[in-house]
């Protein structure tokens, strides 16, 4: 943890918070979606507020995608990877067995949590910092015509252009019921005969993932 903490450049105050974003629900009670549900709202305001300064000009619904692109769960999980978080993730008996340290939900899921930790030990200035620093280069590069257009969308229109069949996604499996569910869904596209399968808390947000996936995959062999 002492590590991950000179990454994101602050120092907890309190260690049991920044203990508690990294324990996954399948341990117990005792975990992190409280301080999720916090780290999600104050990442979301903050991005909001930076999107609102940079470009003045952009109006209501096109901010919103922007926000939404840059705060998805693909985004986070990467965050998780350059934070090395599957090395102190604590997970239960079963998300061990099932590799779920790799998943890129509960990365992402982590990554909220911290924000979250971050704010309740601190204040709104230093989590503000620590945000912006994290998401600076991205927000630095952003191309606009890109990230006015979600995952799916961008996919089906790279497919169409190309003249090859629209993907098919599928939901696989549910686990859990009601806010606590996560939705396995995949996405095949028949002519390169390729496909994922991502977990999420919302079809929609399943469907997202595996559209980012396969769309990074095609741009990558192209």
């Amino acid at each position: 943890m002492e590590k991950l903490q000179q990454k994101l450049n602050y120092q907890f105050k309190d260690l049991s918070l920044l203990k508690l974003a990294l324990t996954h629900r399948s341990v117990g009670k005792k975990n992190n979606e409280r301080l999720e549900f916090l780290g999600d709202s104050i990442l979301g305001l903050i991005i909001s507020k930076e999107l609102y300064k940079r470009f003045e000009h952009i109006e209501e619904g096109k901010l919103s995608r922007l926000r939404s692109h840059l705060v998805r769960g693909q985004t986070l999980a990467k965050f998780g990877l350059v934070l090395n978080l599957s090395d102190i993730l604590i997970l239960g008996s079963g998300e061990l067995k099932s590799g779920g340290y790799r998943r890129e939900s509960i990365q992402a899921d982590a990554v909220e949590a911290i924000f979250g930790a971050i704010l309740v030990d601190s204040d709104f200035e230093t989590i503000n910092r620590v945000i912006l620093d994290l998401f600076k280069q991205l927000l630095d590069n952003i191309n606009l015509n890109d990230s006015l257009k979600d995952p799916k969308t961008q996919l089906q229109e790279y497919l169409q252009k190309r003249n090859n069949a629209l993907p098919k996604y599928e939901l696989i499996k549910t686990v859990g019921k009601d806010h606590n569910a996560v939705f396995t869904m995949n996405c095949f596209l028949a002519d390169q005969n390729i496909q994922t399968q991502q977990n999420a808390k919302s079809i929609k947000r399943g469907e997202q993932c595996c559209a980012q996936i396969l769309l990074e995959k095609l741009k990558e062999t192209k």
